[in-house]
């Protein structure tokens, strides 16, 4: 279990790594918000999804069989990622490995943060962390995975060995 989660980890650190871009702005967010939904309708993935930058939403689209729980799942997972400028799902794994939750490791109170898949940082050069995408409604890893495939299809960079075995 353990070589398995560092094994994960390599990869999300490594996706962390290549999913950059040069700039960001609202109508890239409508278009990679567009990919994203294309990816959930081929996989036949009922998900909400969020871009959002710090301080606005700018895409929003809930697939048919989502509910209001999903937004909720969408709002920590962002809080997560604009926290700590890490993939949800990258901060769970490296709490699973430690052996420590949120709570006692990071200070994230489950309310208001969730270290479940589906959010992914948007690093932008020379700025950092400036959004986050997000998905919500299948489980954790198919979250993820709706996410970076996305990302990487709309930068166009192969994810080649970072792609996480599904």
């Amino acid at each position: 279990m353990t070589e398995m989660l560092a094994e994960d980890i390599r990869r999300l650190e490594e996706q962390e790594r290549l999913l950059r871009f040069s700039r960001f702005s609202p109508d890239d967010a409508w278009a990679l918000g567009n990919c994203i939904r294309e990816k959930a309708l081929a996989r036949g993935a009922s998900v909400a999804i969020d871009i959002s930058l710090r301080d606005r939403t700018l895409f929003h689209c809930a697939l048919p069989g989502t509910t209001t729980d999903n937004v909720e799942w969408i709002r920590r997972k962002r809080n997560t990622v604009l926290r700590l400028w890490s993939a949800s799902y990258l901060v769970g794994r490296r709490l699973a490995l430690s052996g420590r939750d949120q709570v006692e490791a990071r200070n994230l109170s489950y309310a208001d943060f969730s270290v479940h898949g589906g959010s992914v940082p948007l690093f932008v050069a020379d700025l950092g962390c400036v959004g986050t995408a997000t998905v919500s409604g299948v489980p954790e890893r198919i979250d993820h995975a709706i996410v970076v495939d996305a990302l990487a299809d709309f930068l166009g960079i192969d994810l080649g060995g970072a792609r996480l075995p599904e």
